[in-house]
């Protein structure tokens, strides 16, 4: 990784943000990881083996287009998506096969920085707030399963949408009274999170987990590998 995890007893950080909204899953939890292997290894059962790279590509424009639609459960989407990608290559799965799926994200592993680094930015003074497509369930057992230090969430069976759709962040600034130049977003997808807050106009940083090339047109967001560059920055924002 960059930067360090500061130590909580350096003191809280001079910094103008109160909350850090943070999404999860492809932030906190390393999603690609979690996708390549459970949805991977039921397609290698009906002996198909996609790269990782045409697998993540694929499921990502099938679950857009499916949260894209009228409001359904992130489990449903989940399983749904396993059944559309699974299609696409040609293959039927089994509804035990899709539901399985949707049962493991809990158990999809999180990035090596992010236990403590979420327990620094709650040293440092900071309010972590996760905003999160996903059942209220699901988060709950990720959180527990993996001992995330975090003091609150906005699902989107909270919201009943999906983003890019706004409503996330406006419901967490209707729950917590919160200014919004007091909100630092902090995210991995370009197109769940970063373009539609530069659109909100909140304060947002690109956690670019996979190192992805930096697009002009969300530029100048701080950007940075890992939480612990992050909160090197944060110290000094």
């Amino acid at each position: 990784g960059e930067g360090f995890i500061p130590d909580h007893r350096m003191g809280y950080a001079m910094s103008r943000y109160r909350f850090l909204t943070l999404d999860c899953y492809g932030t906190l939890i390393d999603w690609r990881a979690g996708i390549a292997e459970h949805l991977g290894s039921i397609l290698r059962r009906h002996g198909v083996d996609p790269a990782p790279e045409a697998l993540l590509r694929i499921y990502v424009e099938e679950e857009h287009r499916l949260e894209s639609g009228p409001y359904r459960r992130y489990r449903e989407i989940l399983a749904e998506s396993a059944r559309a990608v699974a299609s696409r290559f040609a293959v039927r799965i089994s509804d035990e096969e899709a539901w399985a799926f949707a049962d493991s994200l809990p158990g999809w592993p999180p990035f090596p920085d992010t236990v403590d680094g979420l327990k620094a930015l709650g040293g440092m003074g900071f309010r972590r707030v996760i905003l999160s497509n996903v059942d209220r369930d699901l988060l709950a057992e990720t959180i527990r399963r993996h001992g995330l230090e975090v003091d609150g969430a906005v699902t989107a069976e909270d919201t009943r949408t999906y983003k890019p759709n706004p409503r996330h962040w406006l419901a967490f600034c209707s729950r917590y009274t919160v200014r919004r130049e007091e909100v630092l977003h902090i995210a991995q997808s370009l197109l769940h999170d970063i373009r539609p807050a530069i659109r909100l106009q909140l304060d947002c940083v690109w956690l670019n987990r996979y190192r992805e090339p930096i697009p002009e047109d969300v530029r100048p967001t701080p950007m940075f590998y890992d939480l612990d560059a992050l909160a090197g920055w944060l110290l000094t924002s």
